[in-house]
């Protein structure tokens, strides 16, 4: 599996599982299925209630992944209280990556940006960073602390595709990590229609192919075996500069 650095020495899977909506006995097959597939990133988040189950089967699968879980805005000020029981549940002494989930009232929320790097700095957190954050916002934490996020989580597909904000967020040392890269994208598009034919593979493989080609780390979210399989897959789908620009057509 290909991985990016997004610290030093803490290299990220480019292909992960979003859990959003996997809950109950149901989800926590379909997270430890993902895993003995060879998954090895995992995407949680307070908001979504399933750190349990995320756990449960990081431990029946017995097999180390990097795993990441999200700070909701309204635990703002409650971060090491919010952290630890995101340990606990998850069945971790360290989480691998910890996202502020959405801006906070609307700004970039500095002092809980403090405390994600208070907690990172005492090792509970290998690396720290956000999601759905404007460039303008970014830039202020680097502002206020000096430092700027790892990764920045937000929706990601042809039809969003921006170079020039790819290129912001390039500029600044942070990642980007696309969430529901599948789900945003209209899977019956020509172009995607004729890469995927040219190369023999599903359209979803396709998409998430495309991603890796512009170092967006994609985290598709399925609780069906074959289709995680299939997205999975896509790790090992080279798609040429050409395939890469007809499908950056798109979103023209």
């Amino acid at each position: 599996m290909r991985e990016i650095e997004i610290a030093p020495g803490v290299l990220m899977p480019m292909i992960g599982l979003g859990t959003a909506g996997l809950h109950g006995a149901g989800g926590g097959r379909a997270v430890l299925h993902a895993l003995e597939l060879g998954y090895r990133l995992i995407d949680t988040a307070t908001a979504y209630g399933n750190e349990h189950e995320v756990g449960a089967a990081l431990h029946s699968s017995g097999v180390e992944a990097f795993v990441t879980t999200k700070l909701r805005p309204e635990d703002a000020g409650r971060e090491p209280s919010v952290l630890a029981a995101s340990l606990r549940a998850l069945g971790v002494d360290r989480l691998d990556l910890w996202l502020i989930h959405w801006p906070i009232g609307g700004g970039a929320g500095v002092p809980s940006w403090q405390a994600l790097l208070a907690a990172r700095d005492e090792g509970l957190v290998r690396a720290v960073g956000v999601s759905n954050y404007s460039p303008a916002q970014i830039d202020e934490l680097v502002a206020a602390t000096g430092e700027a996020p790892a990764v920045n989580q937000i929706p990601y597909s042809p039809s969003l595709h921006s170079p020039g904000l790819l290129a912001e967020f390039a500029a600044r040392g942070v990642v980007v990590e696309g969430y529901s890269p599948l789900r945003r994208t209209a899977l019956n598009h020509p172009a995607l229609r004729a890469v995927a034919e040219a190369h023999g593979v599903p359209v979803s493989e396709v998409v998430i192919a495309w991603h890796l080609a512009h170092d967006v780390v994609a985290i598709p979210r399925s609780a069906d075996g074959a289709r995680q399989r299939s997205n999975l897959a896509a790790a090992s789908l080279t798609l040429s500069p050409t395939d890469v620009k007809a499908i950056d057509a798109i979103a023209d």
